[in-house]
């Protein structure tokens, strides 16, 4: 423990400015490719943005979709690590409603998402593969979280889970966009809507 400690430091720094670097050029590549889209940004475009050469982004990220997705895995892992603790606390309908409040504050992220996720659905995009898991992951996790809260009596049990989960993601992608498009939507509203359809909550 202690030849480890001392020798800590000494190495610490070249990691902890390329972490940095690498940090900023995600950055800077979330902004590039929220407004033009993946094929409308380059690597050429985030180098200039950063004030780096071309050279400093490849060191890190030798090609743009490799870049892509590590932007969007940023994107994703930003989403609050309490939202699943969240749910088995006070149930997936309070969960959802709070993610979409904070989801204001990250409205990069959120155009970033919506597209290149159009983009993504030709099958030979670079991103074709990594969306169509994120789905599946979406509707596997909000079917569990369901599932928990029919059984500790939070709402009343839906006839097909996973197609109401399906559905909760298909309406809160849509109602996203339309807030990215009209930010007066009331995103809050529209969506304890759809909730209270899909997912009603029990009379007790």
């Amino acid at each position: 423990m202690t030849s480890a400690h001392t020798t800590t430091p000494a190495r610490r720094g070249p990691y902890a400015k390329s972490a940095q670097r690498r940090a900023e050029i995600i950055e800077v590549a979330t902004r590039v490719f929220a407004s033009r889209g993946y094929h409308g940004g380059s690597l050429r475009d985030i180098a200039r943005q950063l004030g780096v050469s071309l050279r400093g982004v490849v060191h890190h990220f030798p090609s743009k979709s490799e870049l892509l997705e590590a932007v969007l895995e940023h994107a994703d892992q930003t989403a609050e690590p309490w939202f699943s603790e969240h749910a088995d606390e006070r149930g997936i309908r309070s969960a959802i409603v709070e993610l979409v409040e904070v989801n204001f504050t990250r409205t990069e992220l959120l155009r970033l998402l919506a597209i290149v996720s159009s983009e993504a659905s030709a099958p030979d995009h670079p991103a074709h593969t990594w969306f169509v898991k994120r789905y599946e992951k979406l509707t596997r996790n909000l079917t569990t979280m369901i599932d928990r809260d029919v059984s500790a009596g939070r709402i009343q049990p839906p006839a097909d889970p996973e197609a109401v989960a399906q559905a909760i993601v298909a309406a809160w992608d849509g109602l996203q966009l339309q807030w990215l498009l009209a930010p007066h939507t009331d995103m809050v509203g529209r969506m304890t809507l759809v909730l209270d359809s899909l997912l009603p909550a029990t009379d007790d």
